[in-house]
């Protein structure tokens, strides 16, 4: 497992695509990928999962340890006013599918066993 939620973004950047979200782009890769992203930061590194209200709905990201890590920011074109409103893992899964999920959760895995 990685150190940090934060040391995970090159590997999602790896992993995330078409397949993780509809949303997805190749200029803006993290785009529609913040509810699958949440989930599978949660199953590495626990923590809680928060939502933020954005111009497009709902965005979802995780408190670890008493951090805010968003590793889908990157998909926006100017900052968050977070609210950090507590969460849920059925609430991050409701935004998308669960072979969303995981096909994600395979693809970070089968890349983290790759580095170890």
């Amino acid at each position: 497992m990685t150190s940090s939620p934060d040391s995970l973004l090159p590997i999602l950047q790896q992993c995330w695509s078409a397949e993780t979200s509809p949303e997805w782009r190749p200029d803006n890769p993290a785009r529609g990928q913040c509810g699958v992203t949440a989930l599978v930061v949660h199953d590495l590194h626990g923590g809680t999962i928060l939502k933020t209200e954005t111009g497009r709905g709902w965005h979802f990201y995780n408190r670890v340890d008493g951090t805010r890590h968003d590793l889908t920011a990157g998909q926006f074109e100017t900052s968050i006013d977070y609210a950090d409103i507590a969460s849920s893992r059925e609430e991050a899964l409701a935004g998308t599918t669960m072979e969303r999920y995981r096909t994600l959760k395979m693809r970070v895995r089968q890349r983290l066993a790759q580095l170890s």
